[in-house]
């Protein structure tokens, strides 16, 4: 790090909150240090790294986010080799799959609109003791490293599980338990210090008021962590780059001038097919529109 350049890339922190009684520990500096923003989090012997990386340009003629998260669990973090004639790790399977859908969900809606820079966010497993879940870690170091990395994102967030028995809330309960289905809720919980942004849940028949005081359990338990991932970045982090999306007020009012009456009453319709048909034609007219005003 040059003296002009004030970014505290390679510079180490840690910090650690207690959650459900255990410390978890997030820091950076001593992994990934080319990445723009990397962390550890960790739980007993449980670790996963995480890395953000940005291009250093938009990427041109799209009209989506391209946000990637990847979840990388290798059989060496359990101290083991695949077995049988073929010794190479095999693809993702569904089980890295779904938790990297769990890391999307909560960080996609926290970028700025119209941001069409390639975002990767790879979350990779380094070892697991079998009784701390990786998965939460992956969330909650996703929101950690974009915390403290130059890419714009309205964070941070955390995750917490929430599990039940006998009637019990349990927070972030152990592997072995959720395994041997003897917890009567797994709740997953992701969001920010304001809100929460994601909510995935599997329950034997538990009632509304529980399942909503499950949620603000969460919650209270998010803040916490939050806490902990604004203390890093204080340390650590750096200035976000200003986004300016493209600004075309006179298309967007003709859109709405067109669309709005045209989309409410395709939404009135009960009937699916005839709903999605009216959607469809408003949308064609809206495009025809468009490219003959504003060629």
């Amino acid at each position: 790090m040059t003296p002009e350049d004030p970014s505290p890339l390679g510079r180490t922190a840690s910090v650690e909150v207690e959650v459900a009684g255990r410390p978890l520990s997030i820091e950076t500096g001593h992994l990934a240090r080319q990445a723009n923003g990397a962390v550890v989090v960790r739980v007993g012997d449980t670790m996963v790294l995480v890395t953000a990386t940005m291009s250093a340009a938009p990427r041109e003629g799209i009209d989506f986010f391209p946000l990637t998260c990847d979840y990388e669990e290798k059989m060496f973090a359990a101290g083991k080799i695949p077995g049988g004639f073929f010794k190479r790790e095999g693809r993702p399977g569904e089980r890295a799959i779904l938790t990297a859908r769990l890391m999307d969900r909560p960080l996609r809606p926290l970028f700025p609109k119209g941001f069409r820079r390639d975002i990767q966010v790879i979350a990779t497993v380094l070892s697991t003791d079998q009784e701390n879940a990786p998965d939460l870690l992956a969330v909650i170091g996703a929101g950690a490293a974009l915390g403290i990395a130059d890419i714009p994102f309205d964070g941070p967030v955390a995750a917490v599980r929430i599990g039940m028995q006998n009637g019990q809330f349990l927070i972030n309960p152990s592997l072995k338990l959720l395994d041997e289905k003897a917890s009567d809720l797994d709740l997953v919980v992701a969001g920010t210090r304001d809100a929460v942004t994601m909510v995935e849940a599997g329950a034997r028949e538990v009632g509304e008021e529980q399942l909503l005081e499950a949620l603000d359990l969460a919650h209270a338990e998010i803040k916490r962590i939050i806490g902990a991932i604004d203390s890093l970045v204080r340390q650590v982090g750096r200035p976000k780059i200003t986004v300016e999306p493209p600004s075309h007020p006179e298309v967007d009012a003709a859109v709405r001038e067109v669309a709005t009456a045209r989309i409410a009453q395709a939404l009135r319709r009960s009937d699916k097919l005839s709903r999605e048909a009216a959607l469809a034609e408003a949308s064609a007219e809206v495009r025809e529109m468009v490219a003959g005003r504003f060629p």
